[in-house]
């Protein structure tokens, strides 16, 4: 019998990624999402449910009509700088969201989520790369917002017996290589989906933030993992619920850190055309160097990214913007 696994936030980047994991895994993925920043055209792998996850009552509907075995939990907002500006909206939406999440899960006896976190708990880390032992120190509402949602969830794991994994992402990048899903935001500001815009639209030239950082070229190094990678890691962590009791968590990057600079080469490379771009003062909050080490996700999930070269990442996401695959 085909497992239904509620995916909140299903609409969004990662979480389509994940649905068609999922569904090619035999689950039949439902999504919960309140479109804010979600889009139908991502929803292609099982039913939709528009809702908000701080809404108790709609999410007793939608447990009653589809009985899911187990949650992944993606929704919530993802902007530092908007987390800055409005942490109200941040506390709301991720903490206060996913408490309600947790307690209806519990009414309806549902014991397993995979829980969307972030390295950006870590803050301004003293040590690369980052395993799951360093403290959290985050440095932003948002990050604040996911350290006190896995704090939350070891707790309930504790009291209530959840069975909760948590996957810290580094740099998402790249799209579906079927090209069916791809990156979509509104207002974008990840690097990759930017310089492509920037080789695409002139006019709309890529700023670099700070080019002083002790890195060698002097931009910030991260690490970019393919969306593919992460919705892989996301059926494996459910997998591994299955036996597994308590909480978990996982650093999830391919454990080789690219400078912006390498990225704009590699756009260039993949484009065969120059990415506009110009150098402007350092961002607050802008650590120099963020690289995972993912080593205990290889061991204790098996999970290795199938997808772990620059370029090919860059490619993917080359594919779908140029082919505008989202229309379709």
């Amino acid at each position: 019998m085909t497992q239904t696994i509620l995916v909140t936030g299903g609409a969004g980047y990662i979480g389509s990624h994940t649905c068609k994991a999922l569904a090619n895994a035999g689950y039949l993925p439902v999504t919960v999402d309140n479109m804010s920043g979600g889009h139908d055209w991502a929803v292609r792998w099982g039913p939709l449910e528009v809702g908000d996850v701080r809404d108790g009552a709609f999410l007793d509907t939608v447990f009653r009509k589809w009985a899911p075995r187990a949650v992944v939990h993606f929704a919530g907002l993802i902007q530092v700088g908007e987390s800055v500006r409005r942490p109200d909206i941040y506390y709301q939406h991720n903490v206060l969201g996913s408490l309600t999440l947790l307690d209806r899960m519990r009414a309806h006896d549902v014991g397993r989520v995979v829980f969307s976190s972030t390295c950006a708990i870590f803050g301004m880390p003293p040590r690369v790369p980052l395993d799951e032992a360093l403290p959290f120190a985050p440095i932003n509402p948002y990050g604040a917002s996911k350290a006190m949602v896995e704090q939350i969830l070891r707790d309930y794991a504790h009291a209530y017996g959840l069975r909760a994994v948590a996957l810290r992402y580094f740099n998402a990048a790249g799209a579906d290589p079927g090209g069916e899903v791809g990156e979509a935001h509104d207002p974008e500001s990840h690097l990759i989906p930017l310089a492509i815009q920037a080789v695409s639209t002139p006019s709309k030239a890529l700023t670099v933030f700070g080019d002083d950082y002790p890195t060698p070229d002097g931009t910030c190094v991260r690490d970019y993992i393919h969306v593919a990678d992460l919705a892989d890691a996301h059926v494996r962590a459910l997998a591994y619920l299955e036996s597994a009791e308590g909480f978990e968590a996982f650093n999830l990057g391919n454990g080789e850190g690219y400078s912006v600079r390498q990225v704009i080469e590699s756009v260039a490379t993949v484009a065969e055309r120059p990415v506009p771009h110009s150098v402007a003062r350092r961002r607050a909050g802008d650590a120099a160097i963020l690289v995972a080490d993912a080593r205990k996700a290889a061991q204790v999930l098996g999970w290795v990214p199938a997808i772990p070269r620059l370029d090919d990442i860059v490619r993917s996401a080359w594919t779908w913007h140029t082919a505008d695959a989202r229309r379709l």
